[in-house]
């Protein structure tokens, strides 16, 4: 091998391993930005306040997600499902267990009339 091939071999080696240095530091950054940005989207399904626009993902893409991590023996925390990580807050109504003095609606919404006849039917449209 002359010195001219030499010095051209070792210029080609030298911008090979520049190159994969730069590659190398562009996926670093860019996954460094997609750790935090599921950081970020973790703790707002933690807190339960969803960013605007953002759909909740499907079951299956979670479990498959899931096995991926666990496979590699990467970490997989455990959140809540997106049924009740997005859902409002339940109230519980201090009443909720008290039965009401007045009757249900009927099937149009309409409470049934109040009269001293139990046998006229035909104004209630079918019981209301």
């Amino acid at each position: 091998m002359t010195s001219e091939a030499f010095a051209r071999f070792r210029a080609d080696l030298a911008a090979a391993v520049t190159r994969g240095r730069r590659a190398a530091a562009d996926a670093g950054a860019r996954n460094g930005r997609a750790r935090d940005r599921n950081r970020e989207l973790a703790e707002q399904a933690r807190s339960r306040t969803p960013a605007p626009g953002v759909e909740a993902t499907s079951p299956d893409v979670r479990r498959v997600a899931n096995g991926f991590r666990e496979e590699r023996g990467l970490p997989v925390e455990k959140l809540p499902e997106a049924t009740e990580a997005f859902a409002p807050e339940k109230s519980v109504d201090a009443n909720a267990n008290v039965p009401s003095s007045r009757p249900a609606p009927g099937p149009r919404g309409q409470l049934p009339r109040a009269g001293d006849d139990d046998e006229d039917f035909s104004q209630g449209q079918i019981l209301y």
